[in-house]
């Protein structure tokens, strides 16, 4: 397992800074937060990061954009390839305030596969100079995708949120998670509209649909995925992944999505 202790490169006086880690299923880094923004990319396996904001689903071949100063913590789903970008903040200021996944282009992950390999204090005028600068704007030029969940802050439902994301399923109606809660049907919808941006149903299917990215990540197969999240069948699974995700499960996984305009809609 090759891990690098990014607090050694935090101080680099170069405006971005690269490093790879691999490791092992379940591993859980817990959470901590860094003075520099982080491009954290999948290059194999599936990671799942949570901030007191919501929760991050980052597939292969896609990647996460971590704010200097959020706190976070991250588990990998199976064994897991990472390569991470740390940017000076000075140096993205019109890059994203708040986590975002993004889509990875064929070249910027080869950048990302170069930069891991650079000296960290690399010859600015040089060829390595180039290529950290190029990996900038090819990060600014990427588009974002909707593979996030909120997370409220109100107490009760942050406590049934962070349970039902480690057991997410279509069944959980409205009407128990507001007993649950100790809520009527009525407060319950409002105050988690207000939370999230987003009504209970739309958050219970997007929560399934990342958890099913994450199944599908350890190899499961569709037709199990379907039955375990509660789907009817797998024809119906692939249908709402596709509506939410823009394309059939085998595909996306694969890191084949075809490219969108920056801020198209998923």
């Amino acid at each position: 397992m090759r891990q690098t202790r990014v607090n050694h490169y935090e101080d680099i006086p170069r405006a971005i800074v690269a490093t790879g880690n691999d490791y092992p299923a379940r591993f859980v880094l817990p959470s901590h937060a860094h003075k520099r923004h982080q491009l954290l990319y999948a290059a194999t396996g599936v990671v799942k990061t949570i901030t007191p904001e919501g929760s991050w689903i980052v597939p292969p071949r896609r990647a996460l954009w971590i704010p200097a100063g959020v706190m976070h913590e991250v588990h990998m789903d199976g064994e897991v390839s990472t390569r991470s970008a740390y940017l000076q903040p000075d140096a993205a200021r019109d890059l994203w305030r708040h986590c975002q996944v993004i889509a990875v282009s064929p070249l910027l992950h080869e950048l990302l596969e170069a930069a891991v390999d650079l000296p960290a204090e690399y010859a600015l005028d040089s060829r390595d100079g180039r290529l950290m600068a190029l990996l900038l704007d090819e990060i600014r030029a990427m588009p974002t995708l909707a593979l996030n969940t909120p997370l409220p802050a109100e107490p009760r439902l942050y406590k049934l949120c962070r349970a039902m994301l480690d057991a997410p399923a279509l069944d959980l109606d409205i009407d128990a998670m507001a007993a649950k809660a100790g809520m009527s049907r009525r407060h319950f919808t409002r105050t988690f509209r207000q939370q999230t941006g987003m009504s209970y149903a739309a958050w219970r299917q997007q929560a399934c649909l990342l958890a099913a990215l994450t199944r599908l990540g350890r190899g499961q197969s569709i037709t199990d995925v379907a039955v375990e999240l509660g789907y009817g069948s797998a024809s119906a699974f692939t249908a709402a992944f596709r509506r939410v995700l823009g394309e059939p499960p085998s595909r996306y996984m694969a890191g084949e999505q075809r490219p969108r305009a920056k801020g198209a809609p998923i």
